[in-house]
């Protein structure tokens, strides 16, 4: 797989799982340094309709200690998103961008973007949504609802 300068990747990373995991791990493979954008709490909440569970000081601090003991990386940065292409997307340092297969159309909009500023077009690595042991996607709403825990396992909540 090529190798990328600068790698960036976004997300509101509320409660961490696997699928993000994932997302990190290739994020890493292919960069040699990455632009993380953790969208705010604002943004989140109002923009993105999204009940968060963490701050963004708690999600911000989560993500770090992830990257750090299981990426075991520190060719990072991670920015606040107060919208949803934080600037870092339209300058030249960014030369990937890696999405679920959830998010892939956000590629196609920067690109677009992109192509508009009179910016070279990014390449978009797409990497498969991970799925919990009932075939459905693990995600941190699924994980909020108390229907499965963040390695996909189904929770009984009869016992």
């Amino acid at each position: 797989m090529k190798r990328y300068k600068c790698v960036t990747m976004g997300g509101t990373f509320d409660v961490l799982h696997l699928g993000h995991v994932d997302l990190l791990r290739k994020s890493f493979e292919i960069g040699s340094y990455v632009v993380i954008g953790l969208t705010s709490d604002e943004f989140a909440k109002y923009r993105l309709k999204k009940n968060l569970r963490n701050t963004f000081e708690t999600r911000l601090k989560n993500l770090k200690t992830l990257i750090l003991n299981q990426i075991r990386s520190t060719s990072f940065e991670i920015t606040k998103l107060e919208e949803e292409f934080g600037p870092l997307m339209f300058s030249e340092y960014i030369d990937c961008l890696v999405v679920s297969s959830e998010t892939s159309t956000k590629g196609e909009k920067i690109n677009k973007i992109r192509s508009e500023k009179g910016l070279l077009p990014i390449d978009i690595i797409i990497v498969k949504m991970r799925l919990a042991e009932d075939g459905l996607p693990i995600s941190s709403t699924r994980i909020k609802a108390k229907e499965i825990d963040p390695e996909g396992r189904i929770l009984d909540l009869k016992k």
